[in-house]
């Protein structure tokens, strides 16, 4: 099982924008640059994170996008689940009610819950918070390195 580049691409884009000091906006333009993501990959997913209210978008000289909320209401879960929908390993999970006709004779369906539930466990107690102390302490570590082949 893979997570999609549009789901990777909008967790970099909401790192980005949880990164940045409150009041500041970023453009899609300085994020594809930051994170050598394509600009257009980055323009057709911001509208979906501003439809769902996860971003804002501000018009204007100063304009750009910033997180709704404060990056520790952000779960890697919550993203991943605007972005593509289910992040069920099979299709049978992806409603709350199984819709499989054969799920009660299906041998491996407690092997895909069993890996949903996993999945789950970890997604939606990851936060973009998480995520930045950690970026933090990447981007300390490479600058405190810097000459030392292998830091980065």
């Amino acid at each position: 099982m893979k997570i999609s580049a549009k789901s990777r691409y909008a967790l970099h884009l909401m790192l980005a924008l949880a990164m940045q000091e409150e009041g500041v906006n970023l453009s899609v333009k300085s994020v594809a640059e930051q994170q050598g993501i394509s600009e257009k990959y980055l323009e057709q997913i911001i509208p979906v994170l501003v439809r769902s209210g996860l971003v804002r978008s501000v018009r204007g000289a100063r304009g750009g996008y910033h997180l709704v909320k404060s990056p520790e209401d952000y779960t890697v879960g919550l993203i991943l689940r605007t972005v593509e929908g289910s992040i069920a390993p099979v299709s049978c999970l992806d409603d709350a009610v199984n819709q499989c006709a054969r799920c009660k004779e299906c041998a491996t369906l407690a092997l895909w819950e069993q890996v949903d539930q996993a999945i789950s466990n970890v997604v939606d107690h990851v936060t973009l918070a998480d995520l930045v102390d950690k970026q933090r302490r990447i981007d300390a570590r490479c600058t405190a390195g810097r000459g030392q082949r292998g830091n980065c």
